[in-house]
C-alpha cells in the first residue's frame, strides 16, 4: 500500500477489516474486541477454508478461501479486499502468515503480519531457541534440532533421559500438535484408564518404533522438559520500539487452549518478552510463551507471530490489544494503558446454529439471534 494510499485510509471514520480463520477457537473474542471500540466503526469479513465456520454469524461479509498453503490463496484474499473495500487483513492462522508476508504487495491493504524473514525465526522453534543462545537471552531452552532417529536418540540421551524428563515437538507447528512428554516414570495404566487420549505423556520406548517408520522422518526439536507454570505474554510489537505487553497464567488449559487465568504483573516476562519482540524485529500482535524450569526461571517454547486465541483476556483487563493492533497498521499513535492486573478469566461454551435453508443463527437469553449466511 502507498503512503499516500494509507494516510486516506487512516482520516476514514469507519474501517473494514478482514479477519481470517472465522472458525478459529478464539475468533469470537477478536471479534468481539476489535468492535469494542467507540473511536470507530469497524466492518469485518470474515474469511476460512470451512464453510461451516461459526465466525461467518458473526461477521459483516464471509468467505471461503482455499488454505493458507495453497497456491491461490492470496490471489483469493486479494480479491476480496479489492471487493469489500478493505483497509486491513488481520490473520489468526499460523500457516496463512508467511505467505501473505511474502506477497504482501500483491494484497492492496496493510496486512498485519512481520517480515517474512523474521516469520521465519519466530516459526521454526530450532531456529528460535538458537537465535535466542546466539544473543544471550536467559529464557532461552535446552535443545537439540533432530532431522533422523540416531539424533533423535542422541539428543534424548545428552539431555539426561530417562533420568529426566525430555519432550519434543515438531519443528514447525502450533498449539499441542506433536507436542510430547517422553517420561520413564509414566504410568500407563493410569493414562489408559483414567485420563483422556489427548494424554502427551509417554516413554522413549514406546515413542522410538513409530519415530523408526516415518518416512521421511519428521523435522523435530527435543528439549529440557520444563515443570513449573506456563504463561502467556501478549505484546503489541512494532519493530524497534513495543507496545503494551501483557502476561497471563495458564491455569487451565484444552487441546493448547486456555480456558482459566490471570493477567499478572510479571515484570520479569514483561522485561524479557519486550527485549525478545524489539530484537527479532517483530510487528504488530504477537504471543509468546513461557513455561518456568525446576529451578524458578522463566524459558520460552514458542512464539505465535499473530494475535493469541485468548487475546480476549488481556481486554478483560483494560487493554485493547486487537484494537491497538489496528490502530498500529492504520499508523496511528498508541495510547497510553491502564492495565487491571490480576482480572481473572474463565472461559464456557457457546454455540452456532444453521437452518435448513443454510441461515446461521444463535440463541441468546432474549431468543433467537439470526445472523448472515456464507457468501
Amino acid at each position: 500500500m502507498s503512503e499516500s494510499s494509507t494516510a486516506t485510509r487512516t482520516n476514514r471514520s469507519d474501517v473494514t477489516v478482514l479477519m481470517t480463520g472465522a472458525g478459529a477457537p478464539g475468533a469470537w473474542g477478536i471479534i468481539r474486541s476489535l468492535r469494542l471500540t467507540e473511536e470507530r466503526d469497524v466492518r469485518i469479513v470474515g474469511v476460512d477454508m470451512d464453510p461451516d465456520a461459526y465466525g461467518f454469524s458473526l461477521v459483516d461479509a464471509s468467505y471461503r478461501v482455499p488454505a493458507g498453503t495453497d497456491d491461490g490463496y492470496v490471489t483469493r484474499i486479494a480479491d476480496i479486499v479489492t471487493k469489500e473495500d478493505v483497509d486491513v487483513v488481520l490473520p489468526l492462522t499460523t500457516d496463512e502468515l508467511q505467505p501473505l508476508a511474502t506477497h504482501r504487495e500483491d494484497v492492496p491493504a496493510s496486512v498485519m503480519v512481520s517480515a517474512a524473514e523474521i516469520l521465519s525465526i519466530a516459526n521454526d522453534k530450532a531456529a528460535l531457541y538458537a537465535f535466542l543462545d546466539k544473543h544471550g537471552f536467559d529464557s532461552a531452552p535446552r535443545f537439540c534440532r533432530v532431522e533422523d532417529e540416531a539424533s533423535f536418540v542422541d539428543a534424548v540421551q545428552a539431555l539426561e533421559y530417562p533420568d529426566n524428563p525430555v519432550c519434543f515437538k515438531p519443528v514447525v507447528g502450533s498449539g499441542m500438535r506433536g507436542f510430547r512428554v517422553l517420561d520413564e516414570d509414566a504410568d500407563q495404566l493410569t493414562q489408559l484408564l483414567d485420563e483422556k487420549p489427548s494424554a502427551t505423556t509417554t516413554t522413549f520406548e514406546e515413542i522410538r518404533p513409530v519415530l523408526a517408520e516415518a518416512d521421511p522422518f519428521p523435522k523435530l526439536v527435543v528439549m529440557e522438559y520444563l515443570p513449573g507454570e506456563e504463561y502467556s505474554v501478549d505484546a503489541l510489537a512494532m519493530g524497534d520500539s513495543v507496545g503494551p505487553v501483557v502476561p497471563r497464567s495458564r491455569a487451565k488449559t484444552r487441546a493448547g487452549i486456555s480456558f482459566q487465568g490471570v493477567v499478572e504483573e510479571n515484570d520479569r516476562l514483561i522485561e524479557e518478552a519486550g527485549e525478545i519482540c524489539q530484537k527479532l524485529g517483530l510487528e504488530y500482535n504477537v504471543n509468546l510463551q513461557f513455561k518456568y524450569d525446576a529451578d524458578g526461571n522463566p524459558k520460552l517454547i514458542e512464539i505465535n507471530p499473530r494475535v493469541a486465541g485468548t487475546i480476549i483476556m488481556c481486554v478483560g483487563a483494560g487493554v485493547n490489544l486487537p484494537y491497538l493492533g489496528l490502530k498500529h497498521a492504520l499508523e496511528e499513535p498508541i495510547p497510553s494503558v491502564d492495565i487491571e492486573w490480576e482480572t481473572s478469566m474463565t472461559r464456557y461454551w457457546n454455540e452456532v446454529f444453521r437452518s435448513p435453508g443454510g441461515d446461521s443463527f444463535h440463541v441468546d437469553p432474549d431468543g433467537v439471534t439470526n445472523r448472515m449466511a456464507t457468501r
